[in-house]
């Protein structure tokens, strides 16, 4: 009896474990393997997508063939005077900028094609300043590619190409793409959002456009180089929509008013000496960012550079001898 006991035993273990042996066997043999997970193409919503800017970090991205990569540093004592011809700061830095990412509100930047004092709390550039001639000047179609500047410092707040959609205001060139038509590099890196600024339509449109017409095909075509400053200032602006301080859910300040300064010699060599003691006109303008009261004519806006500098806080033309500082910037020149 206990033999049959033992032996039924026994039967039963073996037949427990030949059955969890198959079921082991089933499972393994027949599951279907991990899939990768899905890495989505979809882009996160704007508030997660920037917050990745609040830490410093190096990105690189590519634009055009130009390889791009993050240019910053914690050296804020880099004052260079910059004295050959043809260089967008040949007349001087308007407010020190240095490329010192401390300097969140004054940190100069230099995209080849122009040069620039970007303030990381407006969202916007202070000022803006280039050369133009008639080499920059060419067949080039307007690229209409806005996107964020990837060479900011990634402490920064980087302001998309879509910020300004539905907000009333034009996304306003401070370098116009009109004056780097010469290559596809050229005219694509005046479409860095670190070039704009919400700009009223009718004064982007209508009074912007009008005095970048006349520079390029009035001044230019006439034989003439020129080195130009634009900047804007103050907190307010009305759009299409109304007035308001801000836009992007207040990370990018809508200025109040937007200027520029045009310095005009014949084209040439020597271009310093030549802005001491030559044959200069200076054109300068200050409009309102209001799209009500804004006039389609810039040559109502014309003013003077000092009365710029006083309304700014800048200094302008400071790589010129002083007296000839003191001369242009009284000038008012009405063509």
């Amino acid at each position: 009896m206990k033999d049959k006991k033992l032996l039924s035993l026994l039967v039963t273990v073996a037949l427990i474990v030949f059955v969890a042996f198959v079921r082991l066997r089933d499972s393994s043999g027949n599951r279907t393997p991990d899939k990768p997970k899905k890495t989505s193409t979809t882009r996160s919503s704007h508030n997660k997508k920037k917050s990745s800017h609040h830490s410093d970090y190096t990105p690189q991205a590519t634009t055009a063939s130009r390889t791009i990569v993050t240019s910053s540093s914690d050296d804020c004592n880099t004052h260079i005077k910059n004295t050959s011809d043809n260089n967008h700061l040949l007349l001087g830095n308007p407010s020190d900028a240095q490329p010192c990412r401390m300097l969140v509100n004054n940190y100069l930047i230099d995209r080849t094609y122009y040069v620039a004092s970007y303030n990381s709390e407006r969202g916007t550039p202070n000022w803006v300043s280039w050369h133009l001639d008639a080499s920059d000047l060419g067949s080039t179609y307007r690229t209409d590619d806005f996107r964020a500047d990837p060479e900011l410092p990634g402490s920064f707040y980087h302001v998309e190409g879509s910020d300004y959609v539905s907000s009333g205001f034009d996304r306003g060139h401070n370098c116009p793409s009109g004056d780097r038509t010469n290559n596809t590099d050229a005219n694509e890196s005046t479409f860095l959002m670190s070039n704009m600024i919400p700009q009223a339509p009718k004064n982007n449109k209508r009074t912007w456009a009008g005095f970048e017409e006349y520079t390029r095909n009035t001044l230019v075509s006439a034989g003439n180089e020129c080195y130009i400053i634009m900047g804007s200032y103050g907190t307010g602006g009305t759009g299409s929509k109304g007035r308001v301080k801000t836009i992007d859910e207040g990370k990018v300040t809508v200025p109040s008013r937007v200027w520029k300064v045009v310095v005009v010699i014949p084209a040439g060599d020597n271009d310093l000496e030549r802005l001491s003691s030559g044959d200069v006109k200076v054109v300068a303008i200050d409009t309102p960012n209001n799209n009500n009261t804004i006039d389609n004519s810039w040559r109502k806006y014309i003013t003077s550079v000092k009365a710029i500098e006083d309304s700014t806080g800048y200094h302008l033309l400071t790589n010129l001898p002083k007296r000839v500082q003191m001369a242009l910037k009284a000038k008012v020149y009405v063509p």
